[in-house]
């Protein structure tokens, strides 16, 4: 069943709720899937301030492999409308994060990536393999990584979408993403060496304190909630390691 703001995502902008339920399709593969509780304060944000109108829905799971699959939805007073998805895995485990941001600014996507960033030095040949193939040459506005951004494999792939071709082609390249991860996870074994576990935590850790670099996030958010607040959400809910 949709949620209030899920419902409106598909009434209002058709491709971020197909990649939208895509990512559940794929999230709904991965084995032990369990949803996740987490602070009443951050599930469902609505406001109608002066400034304008704005709602974000957080989701929470986890599952074998994966401590925490975010997906987070938002639209800001009308013009601006962001779907952010992480899948963090469990440090027991050598799989990547799946990462995916896709901003759409008056009905044009100003940004769309998405990768598989690596959580320890041994990257998987299968995994590297396998997203190079993914056919990325349709694209007429390719972006830059930003400087921030060496946490991001070779894979990564960075956009704007100039067209409903560019925006179907992405999704597709979103979908083999996720279908390579699905796979990799669903065989992967847990690996108990500690040094191991400590490397993939500290690739977390840093794959979360670059995020925060982004002032992007956080100027949008300064809009329309206090400094504490914002700090509080992107510490606690998007980037928590």
């Amino acid at each position: 069943m949709l949620t209030n703001s899920l419902t409106k995502t598909k009434l209002s902008d058709p491709f971020i709720y197909s990649l939208l339920k895509n990512i559940g399709s794929k999230r709904s593969l991965l084995d032990k899937l369990e949803s996740i509780e987490i602070n009443p304060e951050f599930s469902n944000i609505v406001s109608n301030k002066e400034k304008g109108q704005l709602y974000i829905e957080n989701q929470f799971h986890k599952a074998r492999g994966f401590r925490k699959l975010h997906v987070e939805v938002a639209e800001f007073s009308n013009n601006l409308k962001i779907l952010h998805c992480v899948f963090f895995p469990d440090p027991l485990f050598n799989i990547p994060i799946f990462g995916m941001d896709l901003v759409k600014v008056n009905n044009i996507v100003t940004a769309a990536i998405v990768d598989l960033s690596p959580v320890s030095k041994k990257i998987n040949k299968e995994i590297d393999i396998s997203l190079k193939k993914i056919n990325k040459d349709i694209f007429t506005n390719k972006r830059q990584i930003p400087e921030w951004g060496n946490i991001f494999s070779k894979n990564v792939f960075f956009a704007s979408l100039k067209s409903e071709k560019e925006q179907d082609a992405f999704y597709e390249i979103v979908d083999e993403y996720l279908i390579t991860l699905v796979r990799f996870s669903q065989k992967i074994l847990p690996d108990f060496n500690e040094k191991n576990i400590e490397e993939r935590i500290s690739y977390q850790k840093k794959y979360c304190a670059q995020q925060m670099k982004n002032e992007k996030t956080s100027l949008v958010l300064l809009k329309y909630f206090e400094k504490d607040w914002v700090d509080k959400y992107i510490r606690e809910i998007l980037f928590d390691f």
